[in-house]
């Protein structure tokens, strides 16, 4: 039986977040609200996700020994993740990022990477045993690449399910591909990344693309849409998501990781995970920040009582 321990190896940062009601031009200088600071990285955002909807997480990464550090472990630890295998760094600050959200909810993301830099596939240490006996490992592309590819090579040796988002967008090796069991990302990464574009060749071509690098399994996110499953041969699905008046998408795509983290962690089929995950990407576009927006169990359940699901 497959455990429903979720693995998080990934980033953290304390997001600074300033809203103004459009972006900037090139050149120009807007007047902004009050900076405000709040937990957030993409490991340490998708890890709250699941732990708040009653996930077994475990958060192996990197912090500052500073208030922002503290922050985020708070963070964390509220939301019932196991912190013990986030190292606190005394030569380097936690990681930041510099956020501005516009009037539509929409928004852009600077980051510096901080402690999150520092997280070598040498300086994990001990933490690699945590991946002993876990369902799902989550990755993002927010720390070093080698230690991303280190972490999917042991967490595909070790029998979890390496879920790997391709966000920031890079180029990857080909082998980190090969040990990912389900590849999420958005739109645009996957024209990218399969060189075809789904809104002119649609969907099937992409997916097919997609097989031809050797990715048979990946939820590709579409915004407010909701998402498309492609798994093996089967026929790509559409998902859909709640329709919803959008707030702050800042961390949307991590509560859509977190969650669907969870639900296949929990051994879910990936449509059914995917349906999951566009539900709670829709909630936390309804809150600002990201993971003050993230819901619980309860809280999930009533804004599906408020928000149904329309068919595809």
């Amino acid at each position: 039986m497959q455990s429903s321990r979720i693995v998080v190896v990934g980033s953290l940062n304390a997001d600074l977040v300033v809203r103004t009601p459009r972006f900037p031009q090139p050149g120009e200088t807007l007047t902004g609200s009050e900076l405000v600071v709040i937990p957030g990285g993409k490991g340490a955002n998708q890890s709250v996700a699941a732990g708040r909807l009653g996930g077994d997480v475990t958060m192996i990464g990197a912090v500052g020994d500073d208030a922002n550090g503290t922050l985020l472990l708070g963070s964390l630890s509220e939301a019932g993740v196991d912190v013990s295998r986030v190292a606190k760094r005394t030569d380097v600050a936690t990681g930041t990022a510099v956020i501005t959200v516009d009037d539509a909810g929409e928004n852009t993301i600077i980051v510096s990477p901080g402690a999150n830099g520092t997280l070598s596939t040498e300086r994990i240490g001990d933490a690699w045993q945590a991946l002993d006996g876990a369902g799902v490992l989550c990755l993002c592309l927010e720390v070093p690449l080698p230690t991303v590819l280190e972490a999917a090579r042991r967490g595909a040796s070790a029998g979890a399910l390496v879920l790997l988002n391709l966000s920031p967008y890079g180029a990857v090796p080909t082998e980190l591909l090969a040990s990912t069991g389900v590849l999420l990302v958005n739109e645009h990464e996957a024209t990218d990344l399969a060189g075809v574009d789904p809104q002119t060749a649609g969907w099937p071509a992409t997916a097919e693309a997609l097989r031809e690098r050797g990715i048979t399994r990946a939820v590709i996110t579409t915004g407010a849409a909701g998402s498309i499953v492609v798994d093996g041969d089967a026929a790509v699905v559409a998902v859909p998501s709640p329709k919803v008046d959008a707030v702050d998408t800042t961390g949307c795509g991590d509560a859509f990781m977190g969650s669907l983290a969870l639900r296949l962690a929990a051994g879910d089929a990936l449509v059914e995970a995917a349906r999951y995950a566009s539900t709670v990407g829709s909630y936390a576009a309804t809150g600002e920040g990201a993971q003050a927006s993230y819901p619980d169990e309860a809280q999930l359940t009533a804004f599906l009582e408020q928000h149904p699901v329309a068919d595809a």
